[in-house]
């Protein structure tokens, strides 16, 4: 078994830790009405989506999220949560760096001996979530669900979902299709852009992602009887038949889809080993990018 096989595996129960975590930081966290922006790269950049979308959505405050390298250092903000598993990133460092004694700053890490500790007014360590798979599972969603459990919004419910998507088989005849498409709509946009980017990590597939309803304004002219698309949360009405009638396959999210994203890491790690890939050590990727000439 892979390593990255054994962290998708273990994601409810980290999930359940983050959420009991997440009840003892509620000093660090952001508060009520406070104006927030999220940072990171790659799938952190997309944790950090999703968990904008639902802070505003649930009236919490403005809330944004950037790839660190694209940070509006002249925007004003009470809070900015660097969200990075190695703590090691240099363009997260970079802007926890330039921040620092201007605006609070918040950490979200696997690993407390790094530098983004010196950097960060506040820390908050997921290292029972670390993972030595190149490939971010089961950090990306405990960090997320630690958020989510700060608004209030995990339950029980979504720890079940999670065991069901490690124990029910995978939708039939998947692994064959030669293109992937992942669908959001709300905080779920985030999941799908980075269901999108495991899927080619892992297994090095084609792969995009929309929000739902912007499908139908081009791309769906790639769907075919050979490709996938896949949503995660609820789907927009006659989307699903619209999709069918192109012959393409339609997998429709019902569990929640936190729950889903871990399908779709199951999916990748399938298609991975069909094609005689190493899922854990994707080519020309390390486990954090750090720039020499920084």
């Amino acid at each position: 078994m892979t390593y990255v096989e054994t962290e998708i595996a273990s994601q409810p129960d980290c999930w359940r830790r983050a959420a009991a975590l997440a009840a003892t930081r509620q000093d660090v966290l952001p508060a009520h009405g406070e104006r927030v922006a999220i940072v990171g790269c790659g799938t952190s950049l997309y944790m950090g989506q999703a968990y904008a979308a639902l802070r505003e959505s649930g009236g919490q405050g403005v809330t944004d999220a950037f790839a660190a390298s694209e940070f509006p250092s002249a925007r004003a903000y009470d809070r900015v949560i660097a969200l990075t598993r190695s703590g090691t990133t240099t363009e997260v460092l970079d802007v926890v760096a330039a921040l620092r004694g201007t605006v609070r700053t918040v950490a979200v890490t696997a690993d407390p001996n790094t530098p983004v500790r010196s950097l960060a007014d506040d820390l908050v360590v997921l290292d029972f979530a670390d993972e030595r798979s190149v490939v971010q599972t089961r950090f990306a969603t405990t960090a997320l669900t630690l958020l989510r459990a700060h608004l209030g919004l995990h339950t029980e419910a979504v720890e079940q979902d999670g065991r069901r998507a490690l124990a029910e088989p995978l939708p039939a005849g998947l692994v064959d299709r030669t293109q992937f498409t992942f669908l959001g709509r709300g905080w779920t946009v985030g999941l799908a852009n980075e269901a999108g980017l495991k899927m080619r990590e892992a297994a090095l597939a084609w792969t995009e992602a929309y929000p739902a309803m912007e499908y139908r304004h081009g791309p769906i002219s790639i769907a075919a009887p050979t490709t996938v698309t896949w949503m995660l949360g609820e789907a927009p009405a006659g989307l699903a038949r619209q999709i069918q009638a192109t012959g393409a396959r339609w997998v429709a999210g019902a569990l929640d889809p936190l729950a889903e994203l871990v399908r779709v890491h199951r999916l990748a790690v399938a298609v991975a080993e069909a094609k005689g890939l190493d899922p854990d050590r994707p080519r020309n990727l390390t486990r954090s990018v750090i720039l020499a000439d920084a």
